[in-house]
């Protein structure tokens, strides 16, 4: 498919299929944590129980012990990368020991999540988790930042399944239908994740040498294209993600700019109260258009990321927003590289 039919897609809006439901599922799953911390006066912290809360995006459409299952596993998947990323943080290991174990960590999180048959497929959100809690200093003990999470997981997984007590019944044996990996498959799953560590990896180096604060920005767009079944799936992904970010960054820029006599880059009281709020409402707004529209999903969570790492270190929202911008872009760009380079040698994963 040519790029114009891609930049085309951006104007269509796939069928609703009880999107509402689903978001209101992560909404809750992320709102609950994220106002107790608020309450508890730590809003440094909420991005820790955020990304325990994406375990909710996971099976979203599937029947609720399959749901269980799955939604059990992506835990593991965030619950690493939030705690990989906090011990980096801790040890103050940046710039290139970042890169290595970032590329690393998704080269395993793709096996991973080959072998498990995650949907959203691919081992994305693990990685931004990785990269977005070794950006900012850890302001509690490790363990305790990784219990935050497993906390807020663990919460989520119950909310997946609170549905089930209306009625349904346990299916003994229940799975869903994927191929075991042998023999060629195999091999493409190993072929799939020397990808994404070679996508990763390049965009992280590309990121450190220009000198960008945030190369895990780079790196995390580069994971993005690889998550597409075919060619076309993957350049669709990249466009979004590029379109979507650069238009949440819209979003950002009206929140964070600050306006004539406003006060220095802090957010303490009702400051991180609203911005909490806004992750909740927004995370709400991804997932409400995850499944039918990336590009819009992208919009929304383009500002839920930089606002929980604004809440944890204020830093300056144009040096944010212009470095996100231009990360996004390498990093996109680098993933489809990847995949148009190897399209042909891969041969299809079950």
């Amino acid at each position: 498919m040519s790029l114009l039919h891609h930049i085309r897609s951006l104007h269509s809006l796939a069928p609703a299929n009880k999107d509402h439901v689903s978001a209101w599922r992560v909404a809750i799953s992320v709102a609950v944590p994220t106002l107790a911390l608020l309450v508890a006066g730590r809003p440094e912290l909420i991005g820790y129980a955020v990304f325990g809360a994406l375990t909710g995006m996971y099976g979203r459409t599937e029947p609720h012990q399959l749901r269980l299952r799955h939604q059990g596993q992506a835990a593991i998947l965030l619950l690493a990368g939030v705690g990989v990323g906090v011990f980096l943080s801790v040890h103050h290991i940046h710039s290139w020991a970042l890169v290595i174990t970032e590329a690393a960590f998704a080269g395993v999180g793709s096996l991973f999540t080959d072998r498990t048959a995650l949907k959203p497929a691919g081992p994305f959100f693990g990685i931004l988790a990785l990269g977005a809690c070794a950006s900012v200093p850890a302001a509690v003990p490790w363990q305790t930042a990784v219990l935050i999470a497993a906390g807020s997981a663990a919460f989520s997984i119950m909310v997946g399944f609170g549905g089930w007590f209306r009625g349904r019944t346990w299916q003994r044996g229940f799975r869903r239908n994927v191929t075991v990996l042998r023999g060629a498959g195999r091999r493409a799953a190993w072929l799939h994740a020397a990808r994404y560590v070679s996508a990763v990896g390049a965009a992280g180096t590309i990121g450190v040498l220009s000198g960008s604060g945030h190369p895990h920005w780079a790196m995390a767009a580069a994971a993005v294209p690889l998550a597409g079944a075919d060619l076309p799936s993957s350049v669709y992904r990249g466009v979004h993600r590029i379109v979507g970010t650069l238009l949440g960054l819209v979003v950002v820029a009206a929140i964070l700019f600050p306006w004539p006599g406003s006060p220095p880059l802090a957010f303490p009281g009702h400051e991180a109260a609203v911005l909490a709020c806004l992750v909740i409402v927004l995370q709400f707004s991804t997932e409400l258009f995850m499944a039918r529209h990336y590009g819009l999903a992208m919009v929304s969570f383009t500002p839920v990321i930089l606002l929980i790492g604004q809440l944890a270190a204020p830093a300056d929202p144009r040096v944010l927003v212009t470095e996100r911008a231009l990360e996004t872009l390498v990093g996109a760009a680098v993933g489809i590289l990847v995949v148009l380079l190897t399209r042909r040698r891969s041969p299809a994963i079950p």
